[in-house]
């Protein structure tokens, strides 16, 4: 990989598990532990990014923790500490039919269904109930991403997300 935009970030190292290397993971994924199914993920410290393989990783408690090869004890564990974990895009399997990775529908213009603008995605919360849009333009917006009632058309050649929400919102 060439360039960093291609890299999706999945997670970060936020901590030490045991004494044989293994790291706790703050993983973005969905389900929490589908960072460990990845053989390699990207790894980025003070010194630039590099390659990782994963030794093994699974599910611990609500986290995730993984060993990945090389570092074979707790003080080696502490020297990834912060380090961001990132994954080629061309890694994930292609989005079912109406379904959209939240890495594709970043820095997309937002636009009520009269084409008025509201500004651009720059990111996604999870609430429970469903996942929420957050819009930034001349103000922040946070949208519930439910199709049909609020988002009503994505087109992603084209670069934009229209919505049923009322900009005074």
């Amino acid at each position: 990989m060439s360039e960093a935009g291609e890299r999706i970030r999945v997670g970060r190292v936020s901590g030490v598990y045991g004494v044989r290397g293994w790291v706790r993971i703050f993983s973005e994924t969905e389900p929490r532990d589908a960072i460990t199914g990845f053989p390699r993920l990207w790894m980025k410290q003070a010194e630039g990014w590099r390659l990782v393989e994963i030794e093994s990783g699974r599910a611990h408690g609500p986290g995730v923790v993984i060993r990945f090869a090389g570092v074979a004890d707790r003080d080696a564990a502490y020297g990834l500490m912060g380090a961001e974990l990132a994954i080629e895009r061309e890694w994930l399997p292609p989005a079912e039919e109406g379904e959209y990775y939240w890495a594709d529908l970043q820095g997309l213009s937002v636009e009520h269904g009269d084409g008025t603008p509201l500004g651009t995605v720059t990111g996604f919360m999870e609430t429970g109930a469903n996942d929420v849009m957050v819009v930034s333009g001349e103000r922040e917006r946070l949208i519930p991403w439910v199709q049909g009632p609020y988002i009503l058309e994505v087109d992603l050649e084209g670069g934009r997300i229209r919505v049923d929400w009322d900009p005074e919102y």
